[in-house]
């Protein structure tokens, strides 16, 4: 065999392999570049849909306040009505007078109206604050998240 020919075959077969590692060396480099990318990627979705939850559970929790405090007069309501049936029958059981027992009975429907109005207010009240929460403090955190996901 001749040396000569064997030469330039040593030589392409060692710049072959110098190349070939070289393309490895630039695949794993790569790799990592990547998977650093992705990583980024990943915790920026992340942040994304942290805020969303937290966004939905600050709306839950708004809800669960106004449907706490609704259900609150509603069992207040409850009990005040209970109680000034008890009062107003009883003075209308044990009263002799009969013009008593009719200022008594104008006296309720006034004290009955009264409290229906205030509790419907309350509940208006509720129901006005609960909006305007929405719209001052979830609408803002909204429209932040949209921005923050656009960019």
């Amino acid at each position: 065999m001749n040396l000569w020919a064997v030469i330039p075959t040593v030589a392409l077969l060692l710049g072959s392999t110098a190349l070939l590692g070289l393309a490895y060396r630039e695949m794993l480099f790569a790799r990592r570049q990547l998977r650093i990318l992705n990583a980024q990627r990943m915790a920026a979705s992340s942040a994304i849909q942290k805020s969303r939850m937290d966004l939905l559970e600050v709306r839950n929790r708004a809800r669960l306040l106004e449907d706490t405090v609704s259900g609150g007069a509603s069992a207040v309501e409850k009990v005040h009505k209970a109680i000034s049936n008890t009062t107003f029958g009883l003075i209308d059981l044990f009263s002799r007078d009969d013009e008593f027992r009719k200022s008594t009975q104008k006296a309720r429907e006034t004290h009955d109206q009264t409290s229906q109005q205030i509790y419907r207010t309350v509940r208006t009240t509720n129901r006005a604050l609960h909006i305007l929460a929405d719209t001052l403090i979830l609408s803002k955190a909204e429209k932040r998240i949209v921005s923050k996901s656009r960019k």
